[in-house]
């Protein structure tokens, strides 16, 4: 760092290690020559039918592109009052934790969770309280509410990345309800296309202090596009539209977004679903055979996690999928999931290819 960096830089970033995300870890371009396998951040393995419009280029974006706002509206069955695109769900994250949190506030999470949560509050200055999951990875409903007074949001991913569980519905339910005059309850839903059952979305009509967020980026199809939804009530929304940026969606983002909004695209996705749905629980019940695998995480998403068998690490698991070109990711730095790898569900060509790796790992021990 240099001199005049670390005398400006603030304190607590100092020291900050940066999220590790799949493209830090593994970018597109050193992989330019190869054919890799990307299964190491969740996406959907097929690609869309959209086209764009290169006409309005030109002009700066509306603020909030009316037809995706009433294309989600619609899909997620809320108004259009209700709705804010972000860049992603991950400014989603952002906003709430700038809107609602200053130096002295802290935010709950409950890892082994997403680590953006984290990260967003420490870059802004932000403390942070672990509420641990407990076994089974379930919340641990009296830790977060012991702890409702010292924090202004609670974040729950339910599903779980990187775990795949569901978090119940009655523990969500209570902790809403008595945390209603202290916290704002942020339900990530970024993978709640492959378990829609499961949605909390209604919440928000019934409650004052939720926040659904929601995004593209997985069942969708559409990572490359940074597209997201903040879903509550018009209150809140307000808030969070006095520290948006001035054109948060890019015009091609939003053609896109709304053609897969589509009654065409909704089928579209909602097709690839079933497929990836189907190829998890096949990966499941087969990756339970194996001699090496500790335990198979239950997974409501396109991912499944494995804890491996001592003395095979997950480091060395890593290894032998990139000698392969396969890309998977590394879970063990969590809390509670020493020794585990995550894998996407890919296609079905790609399963095969991460199936027989696993399986000359099984014939080599």
């Amino acid at each position: 760092m240099t001199d005049l960096v670390n005398k400006l830089i603030r304190t607590e970033l100092k020291a900050l290690v940066p999220y590790e995300s799949a493209r830090r870890l593994f970018s597109m371009a050193s992989s330019s020559e190869v054919e890799t396998t990307w299964l190491n951040a969740n996406e959907n393995p097929y690609v869309p039918n959209v086209s764009i419009d290169p006409s309005m280029y030109n002009r700066y974006p509306d603020f909030q592109p009316e037809p995706l706002i009433n294309g989600y509206a619609s899909y997620a069955g809320v108004s259009a009052q209700q709705v804010l695109a972000t860049r992603g769900a991950d400014e989603g994250i952002e906003l709430l934790i700038r809107t609602f949190c200053s130096s002295n506030d802290n935010i709950i999470i409950c890892p082994p969770t997403y680590g953006m949560y984290a990260i967003s509050a420490k870059t802004h200055g932000c403390g942070v309280i672990d509420i641990p999951l407990l076994d089974g990875m379930q919340l641990d409903v009296k830790g977060i509410l012991a702890n409702k007074q010292k924090a202004n949001l609670i974040f729950i991913c339910s599903p779980n990345n990187p775990t795949g569980d569901l978090a119940k519905n009655a523990d969500i339910i209570n902790i809403i309800e008595s945390v209603s005059d202290d916290c704002i309850v942020v339900l990530d839903e970024a993978y709640i296309e492959f378990c829609a059952d499961a949605t909390s979305m209604s919440l928000i009509n019934q409650f004052n202090n939720v926040v659904v967020l929601r995004t593209l980026s997985k069942a969708f199809g559409l990572a490359g596009l940074r597209c997201g939804f903040t879903l509550t009530n018009d209150n809140i929304i307000q808030a969070l539209k006095k520290v948006i940026a001035p054109y948060p969606i890019p015009v091609p983002v939003a053609q896109i977004a709304t053609q897969t909004l589509s009654a065409d695209g909704i089928k579209w996705m909602q097709n690839k679903v079933v497929e990836l749905n189907q190829l998890r629980d096949d990966f499941i019940k087969l990756a339970a055979t194996w001699s090496f695998v500790e335990h198979v995480y239950p997974s409501q998403t396109n991912f499944v996690l494995l804890k491996l068998k001592q003395p095979l690490t997950a480091s060395s698991v890593m290894q032998t999928f990139q000698q392969q070109n396969v890309l998977l990711r590394d879970q063990s730095k969590q809390l509670m999931l020493g020794n585990t790898v995550r894998v996407s569900i890919g296609n079905p060509q790609q399963m095969e290819q991460v199936i027989s790796i696993f399986s000359k790992v099984e014939q080599t021990l």
